[in-house]
């Protein structure tokens, strides 16, 4: 059947409130006519916001994007057309605008460089803040640095003596630590590839997370904090080299670690809890309750912000460590507003709970649909939305402010273990013990990109924070860059 357009009456207005995604009401209610689309909007709350530059939004009504004229969207909704068709006084229209990343990223298509090198399956894969590095770890007990210009490695890291599990850059790009089976962390120099200083040791049992201190509390970066198999989550400072506090409160394994923006590290666990701990005496302030069973995954609002510190798509480098806190500060408030940090965590009891820890020990909201345990959860870096990917072979994504739940994107035939996004909150990428790769388009809720080539499953993905390229590894051993 073909969809026709409907001619929209102009002279027909409807009244619309204008709100921000926290729900904040933006100016008074205002009649516009029903011939208005995206574009006359976002003139209206550029003008609303006394924006000097214009700048991009998109436009939801009942978490639905409005694509077309008011008009033809309620003709669509047709329970909604008939509130309007009298245009009563009393209806009002909640419209909430969505700001936009200025710039775009292009999905990317094909493959530019498979890269041999590791002896054993690549268990994770992770570029540097500012992107121009690429580091991963591996079964076969190295850390590997590649080098992006020519696509080819650039330096193996040897020190480990059983699998390479975890690996995270600091956000200031000076340190790389990696978590082994054993136990053990080392903390790596990324310019050349040698080991600084010995291991530091102290867990009993093998590393499950590693999450850095933000550059915009502490720079240059010294401290971050390491999750375990054993219990516990500890706190080391590289230039101490030694452990500087013990996080041990949890009943079993610590499967994962964050540590937020405010100060606060956020730890998950086999015993289904997740616990708050301030950081200067590593005092346990908050337990938040309610999984019914293991914790698998942690994510923050704020994390992408986070991750890449004083980095963003200008890539702009600085020339102090006083200069780069500065604008790692600027960033994360500009990110976080006026709103709390947003936490959300995935569960082996196939559900995905959103808390606002420093306002509420019970969750926001419960997020359910999915038939299998939830093994990855991620926050988009805009911090608008959420998506999960599970053990039912689905990702699904979710309002990341009120946890509503939006869609769910089916395609792949196993497992979906890890997921990354593009800088610019609009497009998800996907890999799966199915060996492919999947990018979906946010917008159209829909499978941007299909991406086979690796020959096994695929562990580890990610997207880097310039936008440009993708690496995945897995099973297969090679690490394979992706490109638009």
């Amino acid at each position: 059947m073909v969809e026709m357009e409907v001619v929209v009456d102009s002279t027909k207005s409807a009244c619309c409130q204008f709100l921000d995604p926290e729900g904040e009401v933006l100016g008074a209610s205002i009649y516009l006519p029903l011939n208005a689309g995206p574009a006359q909007l976002q003139e209206i709350v550029n003008t609303l916001l006394k924006n000097e530059e214009r700048l991009p939004y998109s436009f939801y009504i009942s978490d639905q994007e409005l694509t077309i004229q008011l008009g033809n969207y309620l003709q669509k909704n047709k329970g909604k057309w008939d509130s309007f068709v009298a245009v009563s006084v009393e209806k009002t229209l909640s419209i909430v605008y969505q700001p936009q990343a200025i710039f775009r990223i292009r999905p990317v298509n094909r493959c530019s460089a498979t890269i041999a090198g590791h002896a054993e399956a690549v268990l994770s894969v992770s570029f540097s803040p500012d992107g121009r590095q690429l580091a991963s770890g591996s079964g076969d007990t190295t850390v590997r640095i590649w080098d992006l210009n020519t696509q080819t490695p650039l330096y193996t890291c040897t020190g480990h003596k059983n699998w390479v599990l975890c690996i995270a850059w600091s956000p200031d790009g000076i340190h790389l630590v990696s978590g082994s089976k054993a136990g053990e962390l080392l903390i790596w120099d990324p310019k050349t590839g040698k080991q600084s200083g010995n291991p530091l040791t102290g867990h009993k049992k093998w590393i499950t997370g590693i999450a850095w201190e933000p550059v915009h509390l502490n720079a240059p970066c010294r401290r971050f904090v390491s999750s375990s198999k054993d219990g516990d989550a500890r706190v080391w400072d590289v230039s101490l080299r030694k452990c500087v506090l013990i996080l041990s409160s949890h009943t079993l394994a610590v499967t994962c670690v964050k540590w937020g923006g405010d100060g606060m590290i956020y730890t998950g666990s086999q015993d289904c809890t997740i616990k708050v701990w301030e950081t200067s005496q590593g005092k346990l302030i908050r337990e938040l309750k309610g999984h019914g069973h293991w914790v698998n995954s942690l994510a923050l609002s704020t994390e992408y912000t986070l991750r890449t510190g004083a980095y963003d798509h200008t890539r702009k480098h600085y020339s102090s460590s006083e200069e780069m806190k500065e604008a790692a500060l600027e960033r994360y408030k500009k990110m976080k507003g006026s709103a709390p940090e947003r936490l959300i965590s995935g569960s082996d009891d196939f559900t995905v709970f959103l808390w606002e820890p420093s306002v509420d020990k019970h969750p926001k909201a419960r997020l359910t649909g999915h038939q299998q345990l939830v093994n990855h959860v991620c926050f988009s870096p805009d911090g608008q939305w959420i998506a999960s990917a599970s053990f039912d072979k689905s990702v699904k994504l979710w309002n990341g402010i009120t946890g509503a739940f939006v869609a769910a994107f089916r395609g792949h035939v196993g497992p979906v273990y890890q997921i990354s996004w593009s800088a610019d909150s609009r497009l998800l990428l996907s890999g799966s013990k199915d060996s492919t790769l999947k990018v979906w388009d946010i917008r159209t809720r829909k499978l941007k990109q299909d991406l086979p080539g690796h020959a096994d499953e695929v562990f580890a993905v990610d997207w880097s924070p310039d936008g440009e390229k993708v690496a995945s590894g897995g099973k297969d051993r090679v690490l394979k860059l992706w490109m638009g």
